[in-house]
C-alpha cells in the first residue's frame, strides 16, 4: 500500500521526504490547483452562489502527476497549511484529483520538524469544511467585487484600471493620510535649553509659572531669555523612580513585518519570502534537519510550552539564572479578530542561535533568523531595571522658570541582554552629573531655537500592515498582497524614503469610489465583512448568506451608477513653466488616458484668430507626474517625430502610445519597444519596419480585400481580423483548411464569435 503526501512546495516536500519512510511519497502541489475562471464571473448569484471551478491551466501536469502515483489503495495525506487557503488547497484536490474514493487524511503542523511531522501523520483528521467555506466567501466576494466593479471604472474613469475589496480600503487609508498632510498648517513654536558649566550638562525649559506652557513666537522667546540672564539657577528638587521594562510580544506576522521594516529596512514581501525560507527548511545544516521557525502566518502571540523550556534551558545556559523567571510568561493577542488556535512565530530549536549557524545562511536569512531568536528568548527573560532621575531646577528673575533635566541608569539590563549581541539595539544610559538639591548652578547660556510643527507623516508599508490590523482588515496572509497589489496597480508609490503615497489616478479612482461605493472603501464595513468570515469560519454563520447580504445590495448600485454616474474627476493640471521657443505654458496632469504634459491651452489662438489646438504627450512609468520637471516634459514633447519618408513618400512618425514606443506609417503602427523613439535613426524605423511588414505576411493565411477581412496565425493560434476587431477560431482548424475557407464561412465565424470584450479589443 502507498502513502502519498502532497504539501503546497517543493522545498517542503524535499524537508518532509527526509522525515518519512520509503513508504511515503512526498510531493506539492504548487499551491492552489483549481480556481474559479477568469473569463467569467465563476459563480451562480441564482444558483445560491454555486462556483464553477476549474482546473488551472498551469497546473494540469502537476495534477497529471500526482494522479500517476495514485492507485485504488492509496492513502493520500493532505499536508497544506493549516489556515483558511491551505485548507481550501487540501479541499480542492479532491476533485481535482477524482480520489474521492481513496482513504483521505488531512494533516496539519506548525513547524516543518520530525517529530512535528510524525506526530501529524499519527493524528490526522478530516477536511474542516468551515474554513473552506470561509475561504470560499472570501473569494467569490472579492471576484464580485473586481470582476463588476473594475469595467464600470474602465468606463468612468479610465481602461485598464481595476478594484479590489481590501486593496481599495488600504488605497483610501493612504489618500485620507495625504489629504491630511495637504490640510496640515505648521504651528510655530520655540525650544529653551539652558547649558550649564561646572559641571556640564544641559535643562529644558519645562514650566512657566507653574504650568506647561508652549513658547509660540520670538518676543516669548526672548522675555523668557531675559529673565533667565536677571535671574539665578537653583536645583530645587531631584525626582528618582525606578521602572520596570517588559519585553514585548512574541512575533505574529503582522509585528514581524513592521520590525523587519523599522530594523532591517525589508519589505513585507521580502519578510514573507524570507521567513517561508526559514520555515520550510531548505537550508543544510549540519545535525539539524528540517525548518528553522515555525509557520509564519499566524496572529497569535502564545508559546507551547516546549517553547517555552526550551527558552528556559537556553537562558540559563547563555545568561544565567538570574535572568530567568519562575513563571512562564503568557502574551495575550490585543488585535481584533486574532485567532488564538496557533503559536506565535518563533524559532524551533531555541538552541539554535544565530551565531552558530549564520555561516549556512544568506545575509537577510541571517537577520530574519536573528530578529525572531531575540524576540522570543527575551520574551521570557526578567524584567529590565531602569533608573529615572529628573533634576528640577529654578530660573528667571522671580523664579517663574522651571528647567528640566533627564537621566536614567540601567540597574538590571534583564531582557534587554538578548539586544546586546546588536549593540543599536540596547538602550544607552544617560548619565547627570552629581548634584546637590538646593545647589545653584552657572549657566553658560541660553539656547533658543525656532522650530515649526509637522505633518502627521505617510504610512510606511510596516505602519500601513499596523493599521489594516489595528482597524481588523485583513489576515496574517492577506497584508504582503494587499500592500504588493497597490503598488503594482500603481495607485501607490514608494517615495525615496521608502514612504506611501498616492499616485494621482489612485486618487481619482479613490474619490470615484468614495462618491459612489461608499461601502466598499469603509474601513468599517470592511472590518464587518472579515468578522463575517471568521464567524463562518467558526461555523455560526452561512457563508451564501454573507455573500448574499452584500451581493445583491452591491449589483443594484453597480447597475445604478453605470447608467447616472458622471464620468471622474481629474485632478487640476500643474504648470512646469514655459517653452522657450513659443513661450506658452507647459503643464502636467492626469487624464482619461493616464498622466500627461501639454503644451498650450485650449484658448490658444494664431495671428488670425484662429484656435490652436495644444500639444500632449504621455507620460512614461519612468517620470512621476507628481515630480516631472519643465526639462523632462520638454523631453516628452519632442514626440511625435518626424524621421523621414518611405519608397511612397509617406511620413515615418515615431511616438509613444497606451502600449509604448513606436513607429506609424499611415494607417500602419510597428513597435519599437527596445529602441529610444528619442534617439532611434531613420535606417534603424526603415529595418523595423521591413522586418514586422515581413512577419506580418508570414502571418497571413488569407485575405478578402473587399471586405477587410483577415485570417492571420497569432501568437495564440489563428484568428480573424475585420475593421481593426479580432475573432476567435476554432483551435482544430488546420491552415490548409483556413487558407481554403470561403468568405461566407469566414463571415459565419464573426457572426458567432463570442462577444469576449477583452479579446475583441481595437488593435493598431
Amino acid at each position: 500500500m502507498k502513502n502519498l503526501v502532497i504539501v503546497e512546495s517543493p522545498a517542503k516536500a524535499r524537508t518532509i521526504s527526509k522525515f518519512l519512510s520509503k513508504d511515503y511519497i512526498v510531493l506539492a502541489s504548487m499551491g492552489h490547483v483549481r480556481d474559479l475562471p477568469k473569463s467569467t464571473l465563476g459563480f451562480d448569484p441564482l444558483d445560491n452562489f454555486k462556483p464553477k471551478y476549474q482546473i488551472s491551466k498551469d497546473k494540469t501536469k502537476i495534477i497529471k502527476e500526482l494522479k500517476s502515483q495514485i492507485t485504488k489503495d492509496t492513502i493520500i495525506y493532505l499536508a497544506a497549511d493549516e489556515d483558511r487557503e491551505g485548507e481550501a488547497i487540501a479541499w480542492h484536490l479532491i476533485p481535482a484529483l477524482k480520489c474521492e474514493k481513496n482513504p483521505i487524511k488531512r494533516i496539519v503542523f506548525h513547524e516543518i520538524t520530525k517529530p512535528a511531522i510524525l506526530n501529524a501523520i499519527k493524528n490526522p483528521r478530516d477536511i474542516n469544511q468551515d474554513l473552506v467555506d470561509a475561504q470560499q466567501a472570501r473569494r467569490i466576494l472579492d471576484r464580485a467585487v473586481g470582476y463588476k466593479l473594475s469595467p464600470l471604472i474602465w468606463k468612468k474613469v479610465r481602461y485598464g484600471l481595476s478594484a479590489g475589496r481590501v486593496q481599495s480600503v488600504a488605497v483610501r487609508i493612504i489618500v485620507d493620510k495625504e489629504n491630511e498632510i495637504r490640510a496640515f498648517e505648521p504651528e510655530e513654536f520655540w525650544t529653551i535649553t539652558a547649558c550649564f558649566m561646572d559641571p556640564t550638562f544641559e535643562a529644558i525649559l519645562s514650566k512657566v509659572d507653574g504650568k506647561t506652557q508652549k513658547i509660540t513666537n520670538k518676543k516669548q522667546a526672548q522675555n523668557i531669555k531675559q529673565s533667565c540672564e536677571e535671574g539665578k539657577y537653583k536645583l530645587e528638587n531631584i525626582e528618582q523612580k525606578d521602572i520596570k521594562s517588559y519585553a514585548s510580544a512574541p512575533y505574529t506576522t503582522s509585528t514581524l513585518q513592521q520590525d523587519a521594516s523599522t530594523k532591517l529596512g525589508f519589505s513585507v514581501k521580502q519578510t514573507m519570502v524570507i521567513s517561508q525560507k526559514l520555515y520550510e527548511g531548505s537550508i543544510n545544516i549540519p545535525n539539524h534537519t528540517g525548518g528553522l521557525i515555525t509557520y509564519m502566518r499566524t496572529d497569535s502571540v502564545s508559546l507551547s510550552n516546549t517553547a517555552i523550556t526550551m527558552a528556559n534551558k537556553v537562558i540559563n545556559q547563555v545568561f544565567g539564572e538570574k535572568y530567568n523567571i519562575k513563571t512562564p510568561r503568557i502574551y495575550k493577542a490585543k488585535t481584533k479578530g486574532a485567532q488564538e488556535a496557533h503559536e506565535a512565530i518563533r524559532p524551533v530549536d531555541m538552541a539554535l542561535m544565530p551565531k552558530d549557524i549564520k555561516t549556512y545562511l544568506d545575509a537577510n536569512e541571517f537577520r530574519l533568523y536573528s530578529l525572531i531568536w531575540k524576540r522570543t528568548i527575551a520574551t521570557q527573560m526578567k524584567e529590565a531595571t531602569i533608573a529615572n532621575t529628573t533634576y528640577k531646577i529654578s530660573a528667571g528673575k522671580k523664579g517663574e522658570l522651571e528647567f528640566q533635566a533627564k537621566g536614567k541608569k540601567i540597574i538590571f539590563d534583564g531582557f534587554m541582554a538578548v539586544y546586546m549581541f546588536d549593540k543599536t539595539q540596547a538602550t544607552a544610559d544617560i548619565f547627570l552629573p552629581e548634584v546637590k538639591t538646593a545647589q545653584e548652578l552657572s549657566c553658560k547660556n541660553i539656547q533658543t531655537i525656532q522650530k515649526w510643527t509637522k505633518p502627521p507623516s505617510r504610512y510606511t508599508e510596516a505602519s500601513l500592515v499596523k493599521k489594516l490590523e489595528a482597524l481588523g482588515i485583513g489576515r496574517p496572509s492577506t497584508y504582503a498582497p494587499t500592500i504588493s497589489t497597490i503598488q503594482q496597480r500603481e495607485y501607490v508609490i514608494k517615495t525615496d524614503d521608502k514612504k506611501l503615497k498616492p499616485a494621482p489616478i489612485g486618487e481619482i479612482v479613490d474619490s470615484f469610489l468614495v462618491e459612489h461605493f461608499a461601502d466598499i472603501v469603509d474601513t468599517g464595513f470592511t472590518a464587518k465583512v472579515e468578522e463575517n468570515f471568521d464567524k463562518i469560519a467558526n461555523g455560526k454563520i452561512s457563508w451564501q448568506d454573507v455573500l448574499r447580504d452584500f451581493y445583491e445590495p452591491f449589483i443594484k448600485n453597480v447597475e445604478d451608477k453605470e447608467q447616472n454616474a458622471p464620468r471622474a474627476k481629474f485632478n487640476d493640471s500643474r504648470v512646469l513653466g514655459d517653452d522657450p521657443k513659443t513661450g506658452k505654458p507647459i503643464s502636467a496632469s492626469v487624464g482619461r488616458y493616464g498622466p500627461y504634459v501639454q503644451l498650450g491651452t485650449k484658448d490658444d489662438k494664431d495671428k488670425e484668430g484662429k484656435e490652436l489646438k495644444p500639444k500632449f504627450a504621455s507620460i512614461p512609468k519612468e517620470f512621476s507626474v507628481d515630480k516631472i520637471n519643465l526639462s523632462q516634459a520638454l523631453l516628452l514633447l519632442q514626440l511625435p517625430r518626424t524621421l523621414g519618408v518611405d519608397t511612397n513618400d509617406k511620413d515615418i512618425k515615431v511616438n509613444i502610445g497606451r502600449f509604448g514606443p513606436y513607429v506609424q506609417v499611415g494607417s500602419n503602427y510597428y513597435n519599437i519597444k527596445d529602441e529610444d523613439p528619442y534617439t532611434i535613426s531613420l535606417d534603424k524605423a526603415k529595418q523595423i519596419i521591413v522586418e514586422q511588414d515581413k512577419a506580418k505576411a508570414q502571418a497571413l493565411v488569407k485575405e478578402f480585400v473587399d471586405e477587410d477581412i483577415k485570417i492571420l496565425n497569432g501568437k495564440y493560434g489563428f484568428y480573424i481580423k475585420h475593421k481593426n476587431k479580432n475573432y476567435k477560431l476554432p483551435k482544430t482548424l488546420t491552415a490548409k483548411e483556413l487558407g481554403n475557407m470561403s468568405l461566407e464561412k469566414t463571415k459565419e465565424y464573426i457572426k458567432n464569435s463570442p462577444k469576449n470584450k477583452k479579446y475583441a479589443k481595437k488593435t493598431k
